[in-house]
């Protein structure tokens, strides 16, 4: 199975706790993608946190590939040993956390990682991809023309384009943008914060972004 920037790496003990990983990942730092009962996305969580939520009753239900097996102690009475399985999408109880779906208004917080996730690694202005060492922020209305630091007034470009832009809009530069910015929901902002977002995670995400979404295209650019 396939996924986005899946790392790999051998089997490992972590103190007392043994571990044994799924088909598709092979240490603890693959994270499990946390949804209210109703299936909404809410986070990413590690190892621990979902062992926690098993513990304390809160995991409603469970789908995806299984991600790790949890050893823990031997029942006094029959001499078996506790395992927890632990799979890559953990649906739990309660309060749902969603700011996407309790507040209509909700914009997402802007960072580099993820404004260089949402356009792909690529220079919005000349379509080459790059490192995200190699990428800048670029605002296209310019703060100096009143333009402000959002979603959909920033793109990311790599330096030599930003350069040549300087402090003017594209139309004064006579440079075209290739895709026009926005705005991700908040399932699609939990996608862009993934490091390593696993192919049935990732179909999970897509399932409940837009169908307008411009990230249906730009994931298949990732996986090209």
């Amino acid at each position: 199975m396939l996924g986005i920037d899946l790392e790999r790496a051998d089997h490992g003990d972590h103190g007392d706790l043994r571990i044994v990983a799924g088909p598709t990942v092979r240490n603890l730092s693959q994270l499990v993608l946390r949804t209210d009962v109703s299936g909404m996305p809410l986070e990413w969580i590690d190892y621990r946190e979902a062992a926690r939520l098993y513990h304390q009753e809160q995991v409603a239900y469970s789908c995806g590939s299984l991600l790790y097996k949890l050893y823990g102690g031997l029942n006094a009475r029959t001499g078996r040993r506790t395992v927890l399985e632990v799979n890559s999408i953990i649906a739990t109880y309660g309060h749902t956390g969603n700011p996407g779906t309790t507040r209509h208004d909700y914009v997402p917080p802007l960072n580099n990682q993820t404004l260089f996730r949402r356009d792909a690694y690529l220079c919005m202005y000349c379509g080459m991809r790059f490192p995200a060492r190699e990428l800048s922020r670029e605002h296209i209305r310019p703060f100096s023309q009143g333009g402000q630091d959002t979603w959909t007034n920033v793109v990311a470009a790599c330096r030599r384009c930003n350069n040549q832009k300087a402090s003017r809009t594209p139309e004064e530069a006579k440079m075209q943008l290739i895709a026009v910015p926005f705005t991700p929901t908040y399932a699609e902002y939990i996608f862009l914060k993934g490091r390593r977002v696993l192919a049935d995670q990732m179909e999970y995400l897509v399932a409940h972004f837009p169908r307008s979404s411009p990230l249906h295209e730009r994931i298949q650019r990732w996986l090209s």
